[in-house]
């Protein structure tokens, strides 16, 4: 029998936080894929607009992993700001970035099959971006449109087909990431975007609101095959 409090804001195997690559940033990773019964009892805490939307996703995988994807960003976020996941008030925010409504806390969330991230950060605004391992990509059209100069170039040093792919999957996730964290998503200047992807990643360039000294990189290891990026972009610009 499971006595648990569907509202509670304890941690779960459904929902794991990753250690965090800097104070003031927390990052869960959360698994889609649950039982029919395991998504009613997390889904007691959406609002009743949240099942209409779950309820117009064509195929069950979709309404699951959507309920089960919202509960969990639920139980996040109430864990952070102290507060039953069905307190949560979830709103649009500027630029269509959602927020929680009357909290500063500021969040983003991203998946990829029955994996997602979310990140939060009390302060400044936050983009995280997940992409599969074998995912195929057009690496030199998707490298022509949105990478610079000198991330074409080194891409081109590389001697595997199957390296190119991966390196551009990592490139991709940062850049995304950056454009998540502004709200420009794919309206963002990623050829103008100027990414080093070392040990750690890093902006070197790019036109405001892209300036290196305003913003933090760091990938997200996970112990699959996935390639995941933040950029936490440290001011108030939106609000």
């Amino acid at each position: 029998m499971n006595d648990r409090d569907p509202s509670s804001n304890e941690m779960s195997s459904e929902l794991q936080q990753l250690a965090s690559p800097a104070p003031g940033l927390t990052i869960y990773r959360a698994h889609l894929e649950q039982t029919e019964d395991a998504m009613a009892t997390l889904g007691a805490c959406l609002s009743a607009v949240e099942w209409q939307r779950a309820n117009r996703f064509g195929t069950p995988l979709l309404r699951l992993r959507y309920v089960v994807g919202r509960a969990l960003l639920r139980r996040a976020l109430g864990s952070a700001l102290g507060i039953a996941p069905r307190d949560v008030a979830i709103e649009a925010g500027r630029r269509g970035r959602p927020r929680v409504r009357g909290h500063d806390v500021d969040f983003n969330v991203t998946h990829t099959c029955a994996t997602a991230l979310i990140g939060i950060v009390q302060q400044g605004h936050v983009g995280i971006d997940i992409e599969s391992g074998d995912r195929r990509v057009n690496v030199e059209g998707i490298a022509r449109k949105f990478m610079t100069a000198r991330e074409r170039a080194e891409l081109a040093e590389l001697a595997g087909e199957d390296d190119r792919r991966r390196a551009l999957l990592r490139l991709w996730t940062c850049k995304e990431a950056l454009s998540k964290a502004t709200g420009d998503a794919l309206s963002a200047p990623f050829r103008k975007l100027e990414v080093a992807v070392g040990r750690v990643p890093r902006l070197l360039a790019g036109p405001a609101p892209y300036r290196p000294t305003d913003w933090q990189m760091f990938d997200v290891p996970l112990p699959d095959d996935y390639f995941a990026s933040v950029g936490w972009w440290q001011t108030n610009a939106l609000d």
